[in-house]
């Protein structure tokens, strides 16, 4: 799946998670850049993309996340494997 694709789809799980309907996810993309981007939406946002990716994110993966990108990247390597 190209990053493209792969943003496409995390799109509709980001507006639904922080709802809000203008979200639009980047490469560069923070906590500190979405005000409703607390830890437990931050849960959230990790099952509903484990669900729609049909992948399972370990706890390392998830914690070394430092934006968006980096979490675009983690999604492509578990749907290569």
């Amino acid at each position: 799946m190209t990053e493209d694709e792969v943003y496409s789809r995390l799109t509709p799980l980001f507006r639904e998670v922080f709802d809000d309907e203008s979200l639009v996810p980047t490469a560069a993309m923070t906590a500190a850049n979405v005000a409703a981007w607390d830890s437990l939406s931050n849960i959230r946002l990790i099952v509903a993309v484990e669900e729609a990716f049909d992948i399972m994110l370990s706890t390392s993966e998830v914690v070394e996340l430092k934006n968006v990108g980096e979490f675009v990247e983690v999604i492509q390597c578990h749907l290569a494997a």
